[in-house]
């Protein structure tokens, strides 16, 4: 079950990906049932908050009509950042999983775990892995792509320079 919900959740990553934001997807799931879908659209926004949790989040508060998402278990490409994770406990999620883990910003386990802090009034259930090849392999992939681009666009900046006459 958990597979088939996280192939959701890579199918929002892919949105994302094709519009040249970091791919992170989402879904939430009530009942066996998903709910809400996000994904990232930072850039795409200009927003520090367009995260794929935070925008699956509202879409579920709304579909269940209470700020509260007890019951629901949230799917997530990438682990989540600590706006992400606080806003998880906040919204009294039970369970989350994630697809691959994140050294570098995560904290849920990586470099902090704010789920699980036991003076917190709630803590969710984590389960990692799931289907980790996958995301992140689009993760890498992304980035791979994007230092390439970089890298080229740095050239055409120095042989454009190069092309421009001298003025003495």
């Amino acid at each position: 079950m958990d597979e088939k919900y996280m192939k959701e959740a890579l199918k929002q990553a892919k949105k994302a990906y094709q519009m040249g934001e970091t791919p992170i997807g989402c879904v939430i799931v009530y009942e066996d049932r998903i709910i809400a879908r996000g994904y990232n659209r930072r850039n795409t926004e200009k927003s520090v908050f367009a995260h794929a949790e935070i925008a699956a989040m509202k879409k579920a508060t709304k579909k269940l009509g209470d700020w509260r998402l007890e019951g629901c278990t949230m799917y997530v490409t990438l682990e989540p950042c600590q706006m992400c994770a606080g806003a998880i406990v906040q919204a009294r999620i039970p369970n989350i999983v994630i697809g691959c883990m994140n050294p570098k910003a995560g904290c849920a386990g990586s470099i902090l775990n704010l789920l699980n802090v036991p003076e917190f009034n709630h803590q969710v259930h984590i389960i990692s892995g799931v289907l980790e090849k996958e995301c992140s392999e689009l993760m890498s992939s992304f980035f791979r792509e994007l230092r390439t681009k970089k890298k080229e666009e740095k050239k055409r900046l120095r042989l454009k320079e190069a092309e421009q006459p001298v003025n003495d």
